[in-house]
């Protein structure tokens, strides 16, 4: 039989693949073959010295392949300061939320209401603003929420200026009072900003089909 199918066989062997022979009938023409044996030697040899033979020196590029690098990545600057101005309207809801709270506790505790009021009127008030507190600081915790708190606050905003204003000419309200009505003014106001940038950033997760954290 000739010698190439054996020796095919060895080269298979040397490289871990199937031999397509039985192992035994290898072994035995190795044993019965001085030619095939000794070049089964030589590719032993010639393959261990390819696989042991030192790798070719590389040249250390880290240096210069973080020179490539950008300073800054594209875009980061902008996410930054996205962040900043949301976290920056976030803390001021959060000082409105907890001010609105803090005016509206002691009336509805005590049930000693401005200008007199009666005293149900006077705790219904204080509920009122402290539940308006209370959705500012919803909203600073979870900015999810100030689209849903926009139209309400919004519609109850646009209303109460108008009469305070008219109600403040006519002295039908301390000025103090009048005054205590900007925290809500300026807690509507930031809720429209937060729900106006969470609606732009989904718009922009929609055109470039990334998801937006909240």
């Amino acid at each position: 039989m000739p010698c190439t199918p054996f020796r095919e066989a060895v080269s298979a062997r040397l490289d871990g693949e199937p031999l397509e022979m039985p192992a035994r009938e290898l072994d035995a023409h190795l044993a019965a073959c001085a030619g095939c044996a000794g070049w089964a030697g030589e590719a032993a040899r010639v393959t261990r010295r390819a696989r042991l033979a030192a790798a070719p020196a590389v040249p250390d590029l880290t240096v210069a392949v973080l020179g490539a690098l950008p300073r800054e990545l594209p875009g980061a600057a902008a996410a930054a300061r996205a962040r900043l101005v949301g976290s920056a309207l976030r803390l001021a809801l959060l000082v409105v939320g907890a001010a609105q709270a803090a005016l509206a506790w002691p009336v509805l505790a005590s049930g000693a209401g401005a200008m007199s009021a009666p005293a149900h009127m006077a705790r219904e008030s204080g509920a009122w603003n402290l539940a308006l507190g209370a959705a500012f600081l919803a909203v600073a915790a979870g900015p999810r929420l100030a689209a849903g708190a926009v139209p309400f606050l919004l519609t109850f905003a646009a209303l109460l200026l108008p009469v305070t204003l008219v109600d403040l000419a006519a002295g039908h309200v301390h000025v103090e009072r009048a005054v205590a009505h900007l925290l809500l003014f300026a807690g509507t106001l930031l809720v429209c900003a937060v729900a106006w940038r969470g609606r732009r950033r989904r718009a922009v997760g929609v055109l470039t089909g990334r998801r937006v954290p909240a």
